[in-house]
């Protein structure tokens, strides 16, 4: 990790921490372990948050933003995870560092929705940890790619 990326984490973890030191919310029982189902899930939590934002001037595009980067994480890592000859393989790579770019944005909006309507901070912080989370994973594939 670069210095910037170090410094970017630990302004994206000082905006949401609210003194508690949790770094889970809630205890998970089952962990999804498959990246493709976890990506669709996050986008189904994704969309079922974007519904729950009230719709005025300024959370109008903070939702049509969040609902297209949230969303597309899944769909770039089943596209990613298509490609099977080399030729395919090395477009993959492409498109896993999209989802790492996609998930990052999407902890963007979420930070971005919860200065517009506050009162979302509770959801969307686990929102954003399992963004935070995507975006390690990609990232850790992007670097031993």
């Amino acid at each position: 990790m670069t210095n910037l990326e170090v410094r970017n984490v630990r302004a994206d973890d000082a905006f949401w921490d609210d003194g508690a030191g949790l770094v889970r919310e809630e205890a998970e029982t089952r962990r999804v372990y498959d990246l493709e189902e976890r990506t669709a899930r996050f986008g189904e939590a994704i969309i079922d948050f974007a519904k729950t934002i009230p719709q005025n001037p300024v959370t109008n595009r903070i939702i049509t933003q969040l609902l297209g980067a949230g969303t597309s994480v899944g769909a770039n890592y089943v596209e990613a995870d298509d490609a099977v000859s080399k030729p395919r393989k090395l477009s993959g790579l492409k498109n896993i560092g999209t989802c790492r770019k996609e998930a990052r944005e999407t902890k963007h909006f979420l930070r971005m929705a919860v200065r517009a309507v506050p009162e979302l901070k509770p959801r969307a912080r686990t929102l954003w940890l399992e963004a935070k989370e995507l975006h390690l994973i990609f990232s850790k594939i992007w670097r031993n790619k």
